[in-house]
């Protein structure tokens, strides 16, 4: 495999990494539904060549929560009946923030491919405040 850490532009999986150094590996395509993340990997930016995405103003707790929506979204993007995410309280406000610099803060457009029911990662910090 070519790239940084066997990552390719291509490549199934990126890593994120929080302003504390901690590394979370996610499933590219469930990060599909970050309009940020999305044009991060389809640009001429380092983040598409490498598949390595830094966040120096997320730290490692918040961003974990936010890979673990990443993967929560993907599992349950077609589902009706989707569980509950569990946020812990101290959390949702750096969570919001997050969900916000990344895009997680609105539904998508009804056309969008990625996502046409469920929470957003906002929608659910917020009932957790």
């Amino acid at each position: 495999m070519n790239g940084i850490n066997g990552h390719t532009p291509e490549g199934k999986y990126i890593t994120l990494i929080s302003n504390d150094g901690f590394e979370y590996v996610v499933l590219r395509e469930a990060t599909e539904i970050s309009p940020v993340l999305r044009t991060m990997l389809r640009s001429p930016f380092s983040e598409a060549r490498t598949g390595r995405c830094h966040f120096p103003e997320i730290r490692a707790a918040v961003l974990e929560k936010v890979a673990e929506y990443f993967h929560y979204w993907f599992q349950n993007k077609d589902k009706d009946d989707v569980p509950d995410m569990i946020i812990p309280v101290e959390i949702c406000l750096e969570l919001l923030m997050a969900a916000d610099f990344l895009g997680l803060d609105a539904k998508p457009e009804p056309t969008d491919r990625e996502v046409n029911r469920g929470d957003n990662l906002a929608m659910i910090a917020a009932r957790m405040e």
